[in-house]
C-alpha cells in the first residue's frame, strides 16, 4: 500500500481523497509451474525503497472497487483484472504515523498474459516466488499471508485457478498446480482418482507432442459441469 506522508504524493489534496482509509491488492500469479505474488517498491515517502502490495488511497467519489482497479492500474499496469474482496485489516498499529485502515483484495492471474510497467508512486513493480517474500512494509506480509490462506481454502471449494491451465493439459499439469497453490505433495493415484470423480474432465483422444518422456493423455474442462461447480461448489479434501 502506498501510504506517504506527501500530501501531493500520496493522495494529491484532502478534498479528493479519503485519509483514514486504503486499498492494498495481492495480486497471485502462475508461471511455469511456480506461484508467485506482484510487489511494488516505493519510490517516495516514509516506505522509499521499500516493497509492499500495490495499493494507496481512496478517491471520495469513487466505490473501493473502482479504486482497487485504478490503483492497480495506476502501480502495476494491470488492467481488465477480477479482484475479490478480502476483509478490512484496521490494526491500530498498522501504520505507523496515525490510525490507518486498509481493505484487501486479491487476484490469481495467468503470469504470462499480463506486462508488468511500474508507475504513480511506484519505482519498480516484480514477481515474487511465494517462498521467496521479502519482509515487506507495514502489515503486508500479514495480508499476503492471510490472502493465501484464503486463496488455499477456496481451491479446495471451487475450480478457481483452472484457467492458468492451457485448454489441453495433463492430470500431472493439474496436480501439480494444485500443490503449487496448496504448498503440499500429493499422492499422484489419489488425485487421479478423485479429480476423476468430479466428472469435471473431458478425456480426449489425444497425447502430448514433442516430449522426452512417455506421451500422457490430454484433457480438458467440461464447461457445464465447470460452471455448476464454480456456483455450488466442491469439497475436494487431499
Amino acid at each position: 500500500m502506498v501510504e506517504n506522508v506527501d500530501d501531493k504524493t500520496a493522495y494529491k489534496n484532502e478534498n479528493s481523497a479519503m485519509n483514514a482509509i486504503t486499498i492494498d491488492c495481492v495480486i497471485f500469479g502462475f508461471d511455469k509451474g511456480s506461484l508467485e505474488v506482484l510487489l511494488v517498491q516505493h519510490a517516495e515517502g516514509i516506505s522509499k525503497g521499500k516493497w509492499g502490495l500495490s495499493g494507496g488511497w481512496i478517491y471520495k467519489k469513487e466505490s473501493t472497487d473502482n479504486a482497487a482497479h485504478r490503483l492497480l492500474n495506476e502501480l502495476t499496469g494491470l488492467d481488465n483484472i477480477y479482484l475479490e474482496q478480502l476483509k478490512a485489516f484496521g490494526d491500530p498499529d498498522r501504520f505507523p504515523l496515525r490510525r490507518v485502515i486498509t481493505i484487501g483484495y486479491y487476484a490469481l492471474v495467468k503470469r504470462e498474459d499480463y506486462n508488468i510497467k511500474a508507475g504513480f508512486t511506484a519505482s519498480d513493480a516484480q514477481w515474487y516466488k511465494i517462498n521467496e517474500i521479502p519482509d515487506l512494509i507495514y502489515d503486508h506480509n500479514e495480508i499476503l499471508d492471510y490472502s493465501l490462506k484464503h486463496l488455499r481454502n477456496r481451491v479446495r471449494q471451487a475450480p478457481i485457478g483452472f484457467n492458468l491451465l492451457p485448454e489441453k493439459f495433463t492430470l500431472l499439469q493439474l496436480m501439480q498446480l494444485y500443490e503449487e497453490i496448496l504448498g503440499i505433495e500429493m499422492d499422484k493415484p489419489n488425485f487421479r482418482r478423485k479429480i476423476l470423480h468430479m466428472k469435471l474432465l473431458v478425456a480426449l483422444d489425444e497425447k502430448q507432442q514433442d516430449v522426452s518422456h512417455r506421451a500422457a493423455q490430454l484433457y480438458k474442462f467440461d464447461p457445464e459441469i465447470y460452471n455448476q461447480l464454480t456456483e455450488k461448489g466442491f469439497n475436494f479434501v487431499f
